[in-house]
């Protein structure tokens, strides 16, 4: 019993530290932002008087201003469809082809007469797909040639009429509002998705039962509703309609989240009955909230354009710090808004996704929880579709380095990325040797629990910092900026910062511990 009023006194000044933790990085953003203002690119009249806006993020800028007509289209879609889909009981085929045809206008505005490039790529991948499904090497064969287009359309930034004869290139002239290759690699998943789906379901109909017992499980540990409809369809399904309809659906097209052809086929029979009319309506709601708060983010504190600026360079340690950190957080809530919104417009329709994000960036204590909960319908799709045929479990050391690989390769041929990726890769190993030998020897006395428990928490803050590390490299100030950024951090006068920045991770881990151990003690 006496072990109870110690934990109480250890969570009450873990959260004392994580409060005077964020109040002095609140107030050290606050006077940065505000003194840096005048040097920093990428800032916005705001709509907050006296603020600028922080629209250094091209990303996020296209996004925040396409906006209002992107909600436009999104509720006349959704008007015309759910009324066409009631009033004739649309389901299977006709709700496919109303989709599609739908779908096909929102491309054709967005790509212009680029759309021609898609519909060749993806029907060439149909055709490969039905011609050789039934041959055992089928999977391998789909594989290569979605590589083959990935690659290929890197390399050249989207195929253009120009390629084919100077007569054609005025058709370059219609590139739309948006380049069809940035969207493309999302494309890329669906096609890959369609064929080995229809090959398992040839040749390995169980494929999928296994697959939800070892990996399609919610962090409730329950198996959700989506997962039972990811199991393979009948061959009748695997139709050209179907196809189509699911490589160019409006609500997913652009940014996923991605969601697997037997789960996106079985939902176009049986629209989605896991959300009510009233949690969608709240979905909705907590997305508005979220946005507010991403606006309250962007006038106060300008941590992106920090980066894009390059006068990170110039802070002390503990300011890099604080900026890293930001940025970081900056981009969880881009991606988590961004996600959000198409997945919304997708319930709305009738098909539910997998949930991006659905843990916070700072509750995320190991690489294989961040992961899971970062890009988690990409992690899902990685698990199905290459990890398990891998082999999984088994040959886990090295499946994770083609995993990550294909992953840089998937976002674009940058260096950082693959540096990004092998990085990773490295952080990666001794976690999973520490968890193996972890698993194997138990603690059972209060001082074996005790010391297992400080050591996972140590390990926690190691992990943390590898991350960050590593998606500063990949993702905001490449390989060159790095060794730049370590070489300030790692300088004497750094030292104490250093320990500052492990003993906040450390007890942020903590803080994680007694979260996770709330949360069991409420199931």
């Amino acid at each position: 019993m006496g072990g109870v009023p110690l934990r109480r006194l250890e969570l009450a000044a873990l959260c004392l530290y994580a409060l005077g933790f964020y109040l002095v990085v609140i107030l050290k953003s606050l006077r940065l932002s505000h003194d840096y203002s005048g040097r920093l690119y990428g800032l916005r009249a705001g709509s907050l008087a006296g603020h600028l806006n922080d629209l250094s993020d091209a990303q996020w800028r296209n996004f925040r201003g396409n906006l209002p007509v992107l909600t436009i289209v999104m509720g006349a879609f959704l008007i015309l469809v759910n009324a066409l889909r009631y009033c004739y009981s649309l389901k299977g085929r006709g709700a496919s082809l109303l989709w599609l045809l739908l779908s096909l206008a929102y491309l054709c505005y967005l790509h212009g007469a680029c759309v021609a490039f898609i519909l060749i790529i993806a029907l060439i991948n149909y055709s490969i797909v039905k011609v050789f499904a039934r041959y055992k090497h089928c999977v391998g064969l789909i594989w290569s040639f979605n590589l083959a287009v990935l690659i290929l359309n890197r390399v050249y930034e989207g195929y253009s009429f120009s390629l084919f004869g100077h007569r054609l290139a005025f058709l370059d002239n219609h590139r739309g509002t948006f380049r069809w290759h940035i969207c493309f690699n999302f494309v890329i998943l669906r096609m890959i998705s369609f064929g080995c789906d229809y090959c398992w379901s040839l040749h390995s109909p169980h494929f999928d039962h296994k697959h939800m017992q070892r990996c399609q499980v919610c962090y409730s540990g329950k198996t959700c509703y989506f997962t039972l409809q990811e199991r393979g369809l009948i061959v009748d399904k695997y139709t050209l309609l179907t196809y189509l309809c699911y490589l160019t659906y409006a609500p997913l097209y652009i940014a996923g989240p991605i969601v697997s052809y037997n789960a996106f086929a079985a939902q176009l029979d049986v629209p989605q009955k896991n959300y009510s009319v009233a949690q969608i309506s709240w979905y909705g709601v907590r997305w508005i909230l979220s946005l507010l708060l991403m606006e309250a983010m962007t006038h106060f504190f300008h941590y992106n354009a920090f980066v894009v600026s390059r006068l990170w360079q110039q802070l002390s340690p503990f300011e890099i710090f604080i900026i890293s950190y930001g940025v970081l957080n900056f981009m969880w809530l881009k991606f988590f808004l961004i996600w959000r919104y198409f997945r919304f417009w997708s319930l709305v329709g009738g098909v539910e996704t997998p949930e991006n994000m659905p843990r916070c960036i700072n509750s995320c204590h190991d690489l294989e929880s961040f992961w899971k909960s970062w890009h988690a319908s990409f992690n899902r799709w990685l698990v199905r579709y290459l990890y398990i045929p891998l082999g999984g479990a088994q040959r886990k050391l090295l499946s994770i380095w083609v995993v990550f690989t294909f992953v840089a390769v998937w976002h674009d041929l940058e260096w950082k990325l693959i540096s990004w990726a092998w990085l990773t890769c490295l952080f990666f190993v001794p976690e999973i040797l520490v968890k193996s030998l972890s698993n194997k020897f138990q603690a059972r006395s209060a001082l074996g629990l005790f010391i297992h428990r400080e050591l996972s928490a140590i390990a926690g803050a190691v992990t943390i910092s590898c991350l960050m590390v590593a998606n500063l490299v990949g993702y905001v100030v490449g390989p060159s900026g790095i060794k730049l950024l370590m070489s300030q951090m790692l300088g004497k006068d750094a030292l104490p910062v250093l320990a500052f920045i492990f003993i906040t991770f450390y007890v942020a881990v903590k803080l994680m511990f007694h979260i996770r151990e709330a949360q069991k003690n409420h199931e």
